[in-house]
């Protein structure tokens, strides 16, 4: 690679990005240069474009959903130039190398680091042509997954997760709230991994459309979708319910939505603290689980599950847009339909 400067997306304020020419990142001996093939566009990202992000600053390179091949690495790291990669984006204590780590990192636990951080939110991310990360972010694909399956490494992982926490056992019937790409993700792998029945809830119509189309229940959101699960399931309740919405509306569904000694998933992260029917969880005798994001051996059962495309992730409708028509592809991003995920190609910066 003899370019010194590379095309990168900024975020320059609320409801603004700007294509600027940057420096490509110096060789590091603890982290890996890598030339980005992919980039999706995550809720987060979203968030940080409305203004929304508490800790995103204007000026930093966005984009924490990111796929490409190694451009640069020392042969410590195991890696050649060429090799394509996924790229894990958390930056937990013990990455920055901070003494003692916090507890979390400590016990192996560093996806709920108390410091944690963010390519793309709290160091440079992969909206632009090269990025330097971590070694330990960087994991291998398979040359054969397509960069626009290989990418959904990211969000899957927080659905991989997020069933995992569940404790779902055989023949279970879940029910999603939100059937966003991660509400769809996590239905995926739910019925991947033994669910009877899988049963979605959620107001768009596309999406819902999307999700019947690959044989899931759903259901229109509102005020009676608890009692329509619950029609569903026997007057029961779903045995797992997961809030993959993030929204006040939802908090106060999922615990009538579960069955007595059932359990909840909460995987949408809420902008403000929701309100919450705790006296159902004590009625009931509700198990009430809190996930965030994902482990590292999540990302690489995800990758693996990418490599065998054993969920047909590879039909998923996604749209790519070219990085020079960023600001367009978050506005389409925003729309929620005609894609489960939007997509940016930094290779074509000079298109």
């Amino acid at each position: 690679m003899r370019t010194q400067t590379m095309q990168a997306i900024r975020w320059a304020g609320p409801g603004q990005l700007a294509q600027d020419t940057v420096p490509v990142p110096a060789p590091a001996s603890d982290r890996v240069l890598v030339e980005v093939t992919r980039v999706g566009i995550c809720g987060s990202d979203l968030a940080i474009w409305r203004g929304e992000h508490a800790r995103a600053q204007p000026g930093v390179i966005i984009g924490h959903e990111f796929v490409g091949v190694v451009a640069h690495a020392f042969a410590e790291a195991g890696l050649a130039p060429g090799d394509h990669v996924a790229v894990r984006p958390l930056i937990a204590c013990e990455d920055r190398g901070t003494e003692p780590p916090c507890r979390a990192c400590a016990s192996g636990n560093s996806h709920v680091c108390t410091a944690l951080g963010l390519y793309g939110v709290d160091e440079a991310g992969g909206l632009a042509q090269y990025v330097s990360v971590r070694t330990q972010a960087v994991h291998p694909v398979h040359a054969d997954v397509p960069d626009d399956l290989a990418v959904l490494a990211e969000p899957l992982a927080v659905a991989v997760h997020a069933v995992h926490r569940s404790g779902l056992g055989s023949g279970d019937t879940v029910a999603i709230f939100g059937a966003g790409p991660i509400g769809l993700l996590t239905a995926l792998v739910a019925r991947h991994r033994g669910a009877g029945r899988v049963i979605l809830v959620e107001p768009n119509d596309w999406r819902r459309r999307t999700a019947e189309q690959r044989g899931f229940t759903v259901l229109p959101a509102g005020p009676d979708a608890p009692r329509q699960v619950k029609d569903l399931t026997g007057g029961d309740g779903a045995d797992i319910v997961f809030d993959s919405a993030g929204h006040p509306s939802v908090a106060l569904q999922i615990t009538e939505a579960a069955r007595i000694q059932g359990t909840v998933v909460v995987a949408g992260v809420h902008k403000q603290p929701p309100a919450v029917d705790l006296r159902g969880v004590n009625f009931a005798e509700q198990v009430l689980i809190g996930t965030r994001v994902y482990s590292r051996e999540d990302f690489l059962t995800s990758i693996g599950l990418l490599e065998t495309d054993e969920l047909d992730l590879a039909s998923l409708p996604t749209t790519t847009y070219r990085l020079a028509a960023s600001q367009d592809a978050f506005h389409a991003a925003g729309q929620g339909e005609g894609s489960v995920k939007i997509l940016i190609d930094p290779t074509t910066a000079g298109s």
